[in-house]
Order: structure tokens, then C-alpha cells, then sequence
């Protein structure tokens, strides 16, 4: 039900915060918490939208064969599943700092009510978006322990580069949305016009990952990552057409996923040679 590559999108990006929150390494205790916190509540928070959407899931062709609709697993196996992934990142977040674990029920809030805004706004994809947005900043309390706008520029590029694609994804179900009440912005405007909003939020996406990068004072390095992505982000609008969505997977899970890994790594690369 739950794909340890669905943390690609948002870890890469927590490392960005740690290494540049740390100087460097933080050390592999910290490391190796970030890592498990990471993980659990994105399991945690997949875990949830599969339970609370198994209905609509079963409704839908496309979703028809996930897990829960087509009783591969049982509801109570997910709930169990659920609550041992919010238990985890619980855990970790007790063990980082004071700060962590306090700010860790509002995290979950963000990342868990994600799953009920497609039901009545089509800015969901803005709450899809800042539940991984919140990822560089939550890793940068890890490691401080206190809190700093620093990373803020790094949420809004997470948030609107990570609403951009999912916007892109949510075409292939705008005609099921509309016939189901459900809310999106390929269901509320069109397909054209959705495209459009995406290809502006990927944009922005470019510009607050290179203003973060000024925050931070980064290198040389993180800018040419910053290119590298804006390069990717071109390559994916240009892959999906309103009339042609035949390459949608390629545009969501494979490009997107270069995308934060790349950025990471340019990042890394940027740090490392200026110890």
C-alpha cells in the first residue's frame, strides 16, 4: 500500500535543511532520527488518505485495485499500520529535541487533513503542497532545536513546486472529480487552464529555491542545482497536453523524483567543498 519511494519527494529536501542547518554534518544520530521521522509520517500520512478515501478509491477506476478497495489488505492492517507510523514519528521527534516533539502534532495535523480538502476547496493541492513543505524546515528544528524563518523560502518552493505536479496528476481524474463532488483545480477550471496554474507554480517553485539559497548564503553549487531543476520542471510541463496525459507517470513519479534528489545533490556538493 505504501511505496518506500513515495519519500522522495519531500526527504531530499529535508536533507537540504539539515546540512545547511548543521554547516555540514550534523552527525549520524540526528541523521539517521531525520531519516525515521521522515519516513513514518509520510507512511503515516499515505496510510490515512488510502483509509479515508477506500470509498472513493473503490469508485474510481483508476484507484479501483489500490489496496483497500480491492481488499487486498484489511481496514484494520491499515489503521495498524497508521498508528505504528505516527508512533514512529512521535518517537523520533521525542528523541531529536524539545521543539520537535512539541511542533510534531501540528506537522501531522497539516499532513493528515491534506486527505479531507479535496472535499471542499480546490486548493487542496496547496495543502498537499505545504504538508511536504513543512520537510527543510521541520529537519532545521531537528538539528537546531529552536525555531528560524531561514527556511521559510524553502517551504513555499517545496509547497508550490509539489502543488504544480500534483495538479498535473489530478487531470487524469478532473471528469471524476466534477461527477463526484470532489474538488480540484483541473475540476474547478479545466484541464488548460490547470496546466497553466501548474506551469506558474513551478516557476515560483524556481524562484524561492534560488531566494532560499541567497538566505542561506549557498554556493555555487546549489544554484546550478537550482537550474537543474528548473530544466527538469520544463521538460515535465512539456511532457503532459490537456489532450494528451499518456505520459503523466513519467511527468509525476520520475521526473519529479530527479528533481528533489538532484537538487540534493547539488546541495550536498555545495557544502562539502566548502568545509
Amino acid at each position: 500500500m505504501i511505496k518506500i519511494e513515495h519519500s522522495v519527494f519531500a526527504l531530499p529536501f529535508a536533507m537540504i535543511g539539515m546540512i545547511y542547518a548543521a554547516s555540514g554534518w550534523p552527525g549520524w544520530r540526528t541523521f539517521l532520527l531525520i531519516v525515521l521521522a521522515m519516513v513514518s509520517a509520510r507512511s503515516a500520512a499515505m496510510a490515512f488518505n488510502r483509509i479515508v478515501d477506500r470509498d472513493i478509491d473503490a469508485k474510481n477506476p483508476r484507484t479501483a485495485t489500490r489496496h483497500l478497495p480491492s481488499g487486498k489488505l484489511t481496514l484494520a492492517s491499515a489503521w495498524m499500520f497508521f498508528l505504528s507510523s505516527v508512533g514512529f514519528f512521535l518517537l523520533a521527534a521525542a528523541l531529536l529535541n524539545a521543539l520537535a516533539l512539541m511542533l510534531a502534532p501540528i506537522a501531522l495535523a497539516v499532513m493528515l487533513g491534506y486527505s479531507y480538502t479535496k472535499r471542499f476547496t480546490w486548493l487542496s493541492h496547496i495543502v498537499l503542497g505545504l504538508s511536504l513543505g513543512i520537510a527543510p524546515a521541520a529537519a532545521w528544528v531537528a538539528v537546531t532545536g529552536t525555531f528560524s524563518w531561514t527556511p521559510a523560502l524553502w517551504i513555499l518552493s517545496v509547497a508550490c513546486w509539489t502543488a504544480g505536479f500534483d495538479i498535473l496528476y489530478a487531470l487524469q481524474d478532473d471528469e471524476f472529480d466534477r461527477q463526484h463532488g470532489l474538488k480540484s483545480i483541473p475540476a474547478r477550471f479545466g484541464k488548460r487552464a490547470a496546466i497553466a496554474i501548474s506551469r506558474s507554480l513551478h516557476m515560483l517553485a524556481v524562484v524561492f529555491l534560488v531566494s532560499a539559497g541567497i538566505a542561506v548564503g549557498a554556493g555555487a553549487l546549489y544554484f546550478v542545482g537550482c537550474g537543474f531543476a528548473a530544466a527538469l520542471l520544463i521538460y515535465e510541463q512539456s511532457l503532459v497536453k490537456a489532450d494528451d496525459l499518456s505520459r503523466i507517470d513519467m511527468a509525476f513519479f520520475t521526473l519529479n523524483g530527479y528533481v528533489s534528489i538532484g537538487v540534493f545533490v547539488f546541495a550536498l556538493c555545495d557544502v562539502i567543498f566548502r568545509l
